[in-house]
């Protein structure tokens, strides 16, 4: 019987920062940028979708296993670079961004079949978040988690503020996500953030062995029973991502990303205490240069900001 939903070779696919490979009743995803601890750009999280839709339709595949390349990071959450040089830059580019992001999560977490997310690695930011979308995870034990959304000048609604107490409850939950503090391989498996904890030589065979329990299950009923566990993470998710799709748009304009990232960039510490200690003397800890109050008394210009000796449209000296 001819399908409607085809499913294509793994090695058919032109995949630029993924590698996607199906044998065994198994699809693996693994993000394949080492050189950048696996954190995931635009490209990869549109590739990730192509992958994950296949495997979706694939009866061929049982179990997806989402992991990173090399034995560093599994993944550790979105391009800062990127941040940094774009959406600072464009902050309506992060909404549309965020849009990409929001259905790679949607299709990974009903792609129908068990996922698993291999962690051979450092965990961190949005990696969690796509950990806590899988439906298991094994750790290898030199690994660590942590959130960075406060380090870096963004909020982690991408899943971790909304399934984080959910799986460790809610003062682990804030404790991981207001202290950015990174978490031992002993202690995410004690706070119930991964399944199991093995060394990094037995990660393989242990996530194998779970994917072969998990074939042989009977595929409706696994199917159906995901979506019924899925209940409180979606309930959460689809209460809130969108409203922190516009939110971190428009905080993208404001001054904490920017330094946040940028300093990531440049490798220098962000300066935390100084935009508290400016908003403390009334000055403005939102805008780079002050909000947009002067105009220029020699061309008019309006909206130059308020910290400008100078008018950056004529060079006038400003009141």
């Amino acid at each position: 019987m001819n399908t409607k939903f085809p499913a294509r070779p793994a090695e058919s696919f032109d995949f630029k920062e993924i590698i996607y490979e199906k044998k065994d009743w198994t699809a693996r995803v693994t993000i394949n940028r080492p050189e950048v601890f696996n954190a995931y750009s635009t490209t990869t999280i549109q590739e990730m979708m192509v992958a994950f839709k296949d495997a979706m339709w694939d009866d061929h595949v049982a179990v997806v296993v989402l992991t990173g390349a090399g034995e560093k990071a599994f993944c550790t959450g979105g391009d800062v670079k990127e941040y940094a040089e774009n959406f600072t830059q464009m902050p309506r580019d992060y909404w549309k961004w965020m849009g990409e992001f929001i259905e790679c999560h949607d299709i990974l977490r009903n792609i129908g079949k068990p996922t698993i997310a291999r962690i051979n690695g450092i965990v961190a930011g949005g990696g969690n978040e796509f950990n806590m979308a899988c439906d298991l995870a094994i750790m290898a034990d030199h690994a660590t988690i942590r959130q960075v959304g406060t380090m870096v000048g963004s909020v982690a609604a991408g899943g971790a503020t909304q399934w984080l107490p959910i799986i460790v409850g809610d003062r682990r939950a804030r404790e991981i996500l207001l202290t950015d503090e990174p978490i031992d391989a002993k202690t995410a498996l004690d706070w119930g953030l991964v399944n199991q904890v093995v060394p990094y030589a037995e990660l393989d065979d242990a996530v194998q062995k779970l994917a072969d329990k998990l074939t042989d299950k009977f595929p409706e009923c696994t199917r159906y029973t995901k979506t019924q566990v899925n209940f409180w993470k979606d309930l959460a998710w689809n209460q809130t991502v969108r409203h922190a799709q516009d939110w971190l748009s428009l905080h993208f304009a404001s001054l904490e990303p920017y330094e946040g990232m940028t300093a990531f960039v440049e490798k220098r510490p962000k300066n935390y205490r100084g935009l508290r200690e400016k908003a403390a003397r009334g000055g403005s800890s939102e805008f780079l240069f002050g909000p947009y109050a002067q105009t220029c008394p020699h061309c008019g210009t309006k909206g130059l900001p308020s910290e400008f000796k100078f008018c950056g449209n004529c060079g006038a000296k400003l009141g």
